[in-house]
């Protein structure tokens, strides 16, 4: 069995794999001891784990993991099955390779574009022959939110509710159609400008607002949340072999 750590912006995501087949799903707000202890006792037979993070990991955590089990801290130096034509690979989120590695994975020799909407939506592109060209990164949707109140004197601080109207009736009503209307015709937007230039193009949603995303889009989409946790599996069996 194997174990994969997500560490994104907002949250830890953890997921326990037999082979290919996703059994288990755990999150946190941050790595400790006893959050990997918990999942491991769960699961007792797990022998190798990989760890992907956009943030500062504590050196006490991943000593804990090598001293344990079988172990890798997905950096640029380590091996995926596909080609990464990314100019800085160096300033590339592990999240976003992750995700392009999966979505090959599951559609190789296709054009596949990766939207992972969280706290920033990333837009990544992987073409039929394999090469991860890169793509784009925008705000999500609680980053919009968050910086309409902060950047004005009198805009509130709104939350994200099931909001589907076009006309906002107050202020707060006016702020969750700008942000959600004008996210959703960018996100589609997008996707029009590359099924143009692409051929045949497959586009995954995945990340915590997938679904919210996913209701609303016009484009055909196939809605994957764990994408990132997949991928970082394939990368993990990769470099097992």
């Amino acid at each position: 069995m194997k174990l994969v750590f997500d560490i994104g912006n907002s949250l830890v995501k953890a997921g326990v794999f037999e082979k290919k087949q996703l059994l288990y799903i755990k999150t946190s707000a941050s790595l400790s001891e006893k959050f990997i202890k918990s999942i491991s006792r769960k699961y007792n037979d797990i022998t190798s784990v990989i760890l992907s993070s956009v943030r500062k990991i504590p050196a006490k955590e991943v000593n804990y993991l090598k001293k344990n089990f079988h172990f890798i801290l997905f950096s640029t130096a380590t091996s995926v099955p596909v080609a990464n034509l990314y100019k800085t690979p160096e300033t590339l989120g592990n999240d976003r390779l992750a995700g392009v590695v999966a979505a090959y994975s599951m559609y190789p020799s296709e054009n596949v574009l990766v939207i992972d909407a969280g706290t920033c939506i990333t837009y990544d592109f992987i073409n039929e022959k394999g090469e991860y060209r890169g793509g784009g990164i925008s705000p999500g949707l609680s980053m919009r939110f968050k910086a309409l109140n902060t950047f004005t004197e009198k805009l509130p601080l709104v939350s994200l509710i099931n909001f589907k109207e076009l006309v906002g009736t107050n202020t707060e009503k006016s702020i969750l159609s700008g942000v959600i209307n004008g996210t959703v015709s960018e996100v589609d937007a997008i996707i029009n400008q590359y099924g143009k230039r692409y051929s045949s193009l497959k586009t995954i949603i995945c990340g915590g607002d997938s679904r919210f995303f996913a209701d609303r889009l016009k484009n055909r989409i196939f809605a994957i949340p764990e994408l990132v946790l997949k991928g970082l599996n394939e990368i993990l069996d990769y470099n097992e072999l």
